[in-house]
């Protein structure tokens, strides 16, 4: 039986998602049959105040540091995958609306401090300059956790200012009333992630609710240095849009070493009857893959802290910090992915059972490699052109 959650919003936030986790774990299983993250799930975050993680005081959020939000989102990974994917990003997005203008901060905030914001960040978006701002529309994929927020951060390709004209990357901001959300997300991984797509036809976006991808990373944006008493917001947006990727893969191959731990102990093979937890492969694997492991978090845990402190210092972090914080994330989702495998290859044809949960760890693992900022063989070319002092290749952004 799960017991009531005990909530303490004085508490650190960590303490309280261990109260809910038990909820939320329960919950993986409809999760993945509904394609979304039950509201369930996302209420009892809110109630902890885990999705304002990242937004200002000044709206009621909590700005905790990157590295207690990392734990919370590895932490939150082992119970539920597909949660705290969805979740996380509900989160990191605020803290890119908190570089964006004060009036945009107003409309998404003003009126309702708790909402929250999905995403679709690449350019897909098509846009027609108007007086004022620009009419978009566009369908725009991947945008995680759609079904439980209010606004959208919708990518397009705009003109730069007249120091640098150069088209890139912008972000429009779009409420909810403005789009329509096409069911799709019918995937083998991350499956109750409501990855859906997001449908935008002829909507007009304000120039108050438009940023620039650029200004966001190199401190020029409408909001930066908004909240000067705020240390997270000293910081470009994609380390921390980014941040939970690799927390996710960190907490679910934690959990995988857990799950294989205990049905080692318990596992008799078939056949033999053999006491799988006394076999020398089966405690090698787990050796190995918990150092892989501890490698990982290891790694990961130093670039939350050296990011918190050069946010602390008000301190943009340059073009080496940024190769390295990106490409570190990606390859400790690599380790994380072998750890993972390397357990799963030895647990048996119970494990393939659609209720088993290390099939669905298995998945999860798997995916968390796939999203473009973790993808190693894009971030190999990223470090490996920088280490030979080649200029960054855009194509690789």
């Amino acid at each position: 039986m799960i017991t009531t959650p005990k909530i303490d919003l004085s508490r650190p936030l960590h303490e309280n998602l261990l109260e809910i986790l038990p909820l939320i774990a329960a919950n993986a299983g409809q999760a993945e049959i509904d394609r979304t993250v039950p509201r369930e799930n996302i209420e009892l975050l809110k109630d902890i105040g885990f999705t304002r993680a990242f937004q200002p005081k000044a709206y009621g959020g909590l700005e905790v540091s990157l590295a207690e939000f990392a734990e919370c989102v590895a932490t939150l990974a082992g119970a539920c995958g597909s949660t705290a994917w969805a979740s996380s990003l509900l989160c990191t997005h605020n803290h890119q609306l908190a570089l964006f203008s004060k009036e945009v901060q107003q409309d998404v905030w003003g009126t309702d401090p708790r909402a929250t914001l999905s995403s679709s960040v690449a350019p897909f978006g098509k846009t027609e300059e108007v007086e004022g701002g620009v009419m978009f529309s566009g369908d725009m994929t991947w945008s995680s956790g759609c079904d439980h927020a209010e606004w959208a951060i919708l990518g397009f390709i705009r003109k730069g200012s007249e120091v640098d004209p150069t088209p890139h990357t912008h972000f429009a901001v779009v409420p909810a009333s403005d789009y329509e959300i096409i069911d799709d997300w019918y995937a083998c991984a991350m499956k109750g992630s409501g990855t859906k797509t997001i449908k935008v036809r002829d909507v007009f976006v304000p120039e108050h609710r438009i940023e620039s991808s650029k200004a966001l990373m190199t401190g020029k944006s409408s909001g930066y240095g908004m909240y000067p008493d705020s240390e997270i917001f000293f910081s470009p947006y994609r380390p921390y849009f980014a941040c939970g990727f690799s927390a996710i893969s960190l907490g679910v191959a934690e959990r995988m070493i857990e799950w294989f731990t205990h049905r080692s102990k318990t596992r008799v093979r078939a056949y033999t009857l053999a006491e799988v937890g006394k076999d020398t492969p089966a405690y090698m694997r787990l050796a190995e893959s918990r150092h892989q492991v501890n490698a990982a978090r290891a790694l990961l845990e130093k670039d939350w802290n050296d990011l918190s402190q050069q946010s602390k210092r008000q301190v943009l972090p340059s073009t080496e910090q940024l190769a390295n914080w990106r490409t570190n994330q990606a390859y400790a989702v690599k380790m994380c992915i072998q750890a993972v495998d390397r357990l799963f290859e030895s647990s048996g044809a119970n494990a393939w059972f659609t209720d088993n949960e290390a099939q669905r760890l298995f998945r999860d693992s798997h995916i968390t490699g796939a999203h473009a900022y973790t993808d190693y063989d894009v971030c190999s070319q990223i470090m490996g052109r920088h280490l030979v002092g080649l200029e960054p290749d855009p194509k690789l952004a």
